[in-house]
């Protein structure tokens, strides 16, 4: 009995920790901020006490307050910018015109190994092409180069590309999307010409998407497996 106690009250912790984190939003699995980590690493520990413990009443109600807590301090932190200093902080100049910031660094707990390694993450090997590097909030570090160092734009070259739109999925795992479709501004007589033209069923279609010139891209099944072996 006490095995199964065990196995039923982990797969409960599950369901309430994935309902929770849906609650608090999905910015728990990513760009957390400081406040976000420590409510995190919490109810990820109480989740754990709620599958082993004999009584999951005090873990239960302690992971709904914690959640709770979160929840109310995102929606105050929405409308207050003292509130978002004071929870989230505020971004870090590291870096700026050519000179580095190392009481920034040293607050921000980054030694110089570790910016310079962000910078080569980020494709960036030589400071003098930076104009400035910026420590967010979530831990990341955004750069913006020199201007002479940036990629051409077509605003740049005085072009006036033609304009893109978010592609439609229409098809996934060889069914289609009816609300998709309609968005698109197709039909399902439409759809089976596009398919017959490119021979293929719906049922072999891995993915198909509509672009904005209403062009069918049509990805079948291919029962294959990608045997090159080109990342050794």
């Amino acid at each position: 009995m006490e095995i199964i106690f065990t196995i039923l009250a982990s797969i409960l912790s599950l369901v309430v920790l994935f309902v929770l984190t849906k609650v608090m939003g999905n910015r728990q699995m990513s760009q957390m901020s400081m406040f976000d980590y420590i409510i995190g690493i919490s109810i990820g520990s109480i989740s754990a006490e709620f599958a082993t413990a004999d009584d999951i009443t005090k873990p239960f109600v302690a992971m709904i307050i914690y959640a709770i807590v979160a929840v109310c301090i995102s929606i105050f932190t929405c409308g207050s910018i003292a509130a978002r200093k004071f929870f989230n902080g505020k971004p870090t100049v590291l870096y700026e015109n050519g000179k580095l910031y190392e009481k920034n660094m040293k607050s921000a707990k980054m030694d110089m190994n570790e910016f310079l390694t962000q910078c080569r993450v980020s494709g960036y090997f030589d400071l003098s092409k930076l104009e400035a590097a910026i420590l967010e909030t979530n831990g990341q570090v955004s750069f913006m180069p020199l201007a002479e160092e940036r990629p051409v734009t077509p605003a740049d070259l005085q072009m006036k590309p033609t304009r893109e739109a978010l592609v439609i999925n229409v098809i996934i795992d060889g069914k289609v999307l009816d609300e998709n479709l309609k968005v698109s501004g197709n039909n399902d007589e439409w759809l089976r010409k596009e398919l017959e033209a490119q021979h293929a069923k719906v049922e072999d279609v891995f993915l198909a998407t509509c672009d904005i010139e209403n062009t069918l891209v049509v990805f079948k099944y291919t029962n294959e497996k990608y045997e090159r072996e080109i990342f050794e």
